[in-house]
């Protein structure tokens, strides 16, 4: 349990470095390829009510996004046992970041809950939804970034 753990941070700690790599690692100790795909980045947190009712809609987009990769990010940096404890409970069904890729895109760490960024498949920045989303606005916010 204890090499799962550091392996865990090792690779949480590394995506978090390298800005430009094309791989994030999850809760679960999976590593995420995210190259040539849109992001939608989404911060939450347990407490954070519009977040909880959001979920259904990202976890139905994630299933449904076509060359998108939907991921989730904690907003309270806990560490990653208790972010996949709270992820299950809330029916994350998306993968679930491990750390925080402080600055990978350019952007700090938002200020309202929840928010959404949009990164295009090139790995810019495109926009940041702020509130909950439905699947129609995550729709249109992609399409938005493939022009």
């Amino acid at each position: 349990m204890i090499r799962r753990a550091a392996w865990l941070w090792f690779l949480a700690a590394i995506s978090a470095c390298s800005g430009g790599g094309d791989t994030l690692a999850t809760v679960d100790g999976r590593a995420i390829e995210t190259s040539d795909k849109i992001l939608l980045v989404n911060y939450w947190a347990e407490w954070c009510k519009p977040c909880r009712e959001e979920i259904p809609e990202l976890n139905h987009f994630a299933r449904d996004g076509d060359n998108v990769q939907v991921i989730g990010i904690n907003y309270d940096r806990l560490p990653a046992q208790t972010i996949r404890a709270q992820a299950e409970k809330l029916g994350i069904e998306f993968p679930v970041l491990a750390a925080e890729p402080a600055g990978r895109w350019g952007q700090s760490l938002p200020t309202v809950l929840p928010t959404t960024f949009v990164i295009g498949a090139d790995g810019q920045w495109r926009r940041s939804l702020v509130g909950p989303q439905t699947v129609e606005s995550l729709r249109a916010a992609v399409e938005q970034s493939r022009l």
